[in-house]
């Protein structure tokens, strides 16, 4: 196995296993920001796989799987946007502790990942420099949910948790992103075969 598919192997479960973490804290501590974010851990988890996935399969099953993980992206999507909707009338304010020692941890486990890819993801591409920013980005996001956690023991309102919705968006536009490479590269199978493109 190479130097950059153990990388995305250990950072793929990281990811998954801070999923977890995050996605049981969230819904303990009643944070839809927390709830959004743990989508994102599994959004990475998805991007490593693929790009471990696409580092030794063919166009036409990595196509395949690139669209099945864009389907599994939506599903905590969704259900952090129904907690969010059922919220919005009257927001509650989150256990701010779990959420901000949480959100602490993911800055950990994303610049660990950020810090393992940049070792290596000159050697994968575009694929292993997707990686890595998505891993760098989200310490980013990690400490905008600490500030709202900040911000919500400040005013004691559940409105700072909510603004963190938008994370939902970012999940829905990774997994839009992540269907449309599977098309792309489900194309691209098709022409290397020499078969009619839809």
């Amino acid at each position: 196995m190479t130097r950059l598919r153990r990388t995305v192997l250990v950072v793929a479960a990281l990811n998954l296993a801070y999923f977890v973490v995050e996605l049981t804290v969230a819904l303990t501590a009643g944070s839809v920001a927390l709830l959004a974010d743990s989508v994102d851990f599994l959004e990475d988890t998805a991007i490593n796989l693929l790009v471990l996935v696409a580092l030794s399969w063919p166009a036409a099953r990595r196509a395949l799987m690139g669209k099945a993980m864009a389907v599994v992206l939506l599903v905590p999507a969704a259900v952090a946007a129904w907690e969010a909707v059922q919220r919005f009338a009257a927001p509650t304010a989150p256990d701010v502790v779990p959420l901000v020692l949480v959100s602490v941890g993911a800055i950990a486990v994303n610049g660990t990942s950020a810090w393992l890819l940049a070792r290596t993801h000159h050697h994968g591409g575009a694929l292993g420099r997707a990686a890595f920013l998505s891993a760098r980005n989200d310490v980013l996001v990690n400490v905008a949910i600490i500030a709202m956690g900040v911000l919500t023991a400040w005013t004691r309102s559940g409105w700072p948790d909510l603004l963190g919705c938008a994370i939902i968006l970012l999940a829905l536009h990774a997994a839009h992103e992540v269907w449309e490479t599977g098309e792309q590269e489900r194309l691209a199978a098709k022409a290397l075969a020499g078969e009619d493109l839809d």
